[in-house]
């Protein structure tokens, strides 16, 4: 007598094991065979790249969140100075307080990307297509935008997020330096951030004398002559 649904076959001497492989009935459908190496679904599925989900938000404005706003000023490594921007002109020559070289760093993304503008100028550091460095006073296109990537040595770097490869950098006098010549490893890409502590009470020594420096008289008064030392006897 055989009963094939139970997959075993009773004989005169006892009962033996039918060698074709068990079937199971369920959601998987009907004489689905049995294996140990079933996955529910659900299980063992890969896991998100959330470095490539940062990569790719990183590179898309982010429209969601809300912006923070920075103020800071920009010390160029190799100028000694710092970045301002008056007008249209971007340079690397500004003292410290100086009012140009104030600076608002708005985030673009959740990342590292972020628009630099002129508080008082109100122009964006923007690059042209020949890498040249000049003022907007619209910050939205892409090659205002500019990826803040801090360095071993603790300095900070401005890439453009338009031209790859291409960075915000300064000769030692000041001048914009063609971004296609300009490389992260490179003094002139170099920047630190300081706080904007706004005009110095003395620009210089000159001026810090004068107001210390103590008004003298043409003439001596008749009070200044009773108050003279008399000179010893001979």
């Amino acid at each position: 007598m055989e009963n094939s649904s139970a997959n075993f076959h009773v004989h005169a001497h006892g009962l033996t094991l039918d060698p074709a492989p068990l079937k199971v009935r369920g959601e998987l459908g009907p004489q689905a065979p049995f294996s140990p190496l079933l996955r529910l679904p659900g299980e063992n599925q890969p896991s998100p790249n959330f470095n490539q989900y940062v990569r790719d938000q990183g590179a898309m404005t982010d429209q969601l969140s809300r912006r923070q706003i920075r103020e800071y000023q920009l010390y160029s490594r190799t100028s000694g100075k710092h970045v301002q921007v008056n007008g249209k002109r971007i340079t690397a020559t500004a003292e410290d307080g100086n009012k140009f070289a104030k600076l608002i760093v708005e985030t673009d993304t959740f990342g590292s990307r972020v628009r630099i503008k002129g508080a008082e100028s109100e122009k964006y550091i923007c690059m042209s297509k020949r890498g040249k460095l000049i003022g907007k006073p619209n910050g939205k296109s892409k090659d205002c935008i500019f990826t803040e990537i801090v360095l071993e040595n603790n300095y900070t770097a401005f890439q453009n997020a338009r031209h790859e490869g291409w960075y915000m950098a300064f000769t030692r006098k000041g001048r914009p330096r063609k971004a296609s010549k300009s490389r992260q490893n490179q003094r002139e890409a170099h920047f630190i951030k300081r706080l904007y502590r706004g005009q110095l009470p003395f620009p210089n020594n000159a001026e810090r004398q004068k107001q210390f420096e103590f008004v003298g008289s043409s003439s001596p008064t008749r009070r200044t002559k009773r108050t003279r030392t008399p000179r010893p006897l001979t």
